[in-house]
């Protein structure tokens, strides 16, 4: 493996090493790159394996007509056992979304799983756990504690780690956001 030596006082971004050594990613062109990328493919297969717990309990619970989204909007609208709105369940989770969301806030009422409220005399609403919603929320603790938590506790210094990477992934939800409007503002090249 070759590399260049950066000089003194540029960033490692600078170094190019043999393209083999990335595994062929067009996206990683330094050890730093090739460091990001494999997170965020990491990240990748990780979000899907969630999705994938997330989904398979919620049907062994509630049966296979809800996606994991609609599993994961019933947790946070039961979350605090307050009321909330279309826009606050987007923002709690990152979305922006909200024709989607309530898109399944309305098969999750239809489900018998959450109730709509109005609020006031305007056509505002937010939504509240039903008793069903409830117990479909407490089934799911109860699977997940069971089948879950254990192996969790498996790895060493799980709750260290967990809360390290928690804060971790905080600050790099805000990096990504600002990259995410820094690349709204560039213009395309034109292609031939």
């Amino acid at each position: 493996m070759q590399s260049v030596e950066a000089e003194p006082g540029k960033s490692q971004m600078s170094s190019v090493m043999e393209p083999k050594y990335y595994r062929g990613w067009h996206l990683a062109k330094s050890d730093f790159e090739y460091k990001v990328t494999n997170f965020e493919w990491s990240m990748l297969r990780f979000s899907e394996s969630f999705a994938r717990f997330v989904a398979e309990t919620g049907s062994v619970i509630f049966g296979g007509d809800l996606k994991m989204s609609e599993h994961i909007i019933l947790h946070v609208i039961r979350m605090q056992d307050r009321p909330k709105n279309s826009a606050t369940i987007a923002r709690l989770m990152n979305r922006d979304d909200i024709p989607n969301i309530q898109y399944s806030l309305r098969k999750l009422e239809s489900a018998g799983l959450i109730q709509k409220i109005r609020e006031g005399k305007g056509n505002q609403f937010t939504y509240v756990v039903s008793e069903l919603g409830e117990k479909v929320t407490d089934e799911y603790h109860d699977i997940k504690a069971q089948i879950l938590m254990n192996r969790l506790m498996e790895i060493q210094n799980a709750p260290d780690k967990l809360e390290m990477l928690t804060n971790f992934l905080s600050i790099l939800t805000g990096v990504y956001e600002e990259a995410g409007r820094d690349s709204a503002t560039i213009t395309p090249n034109e292609r031939p």
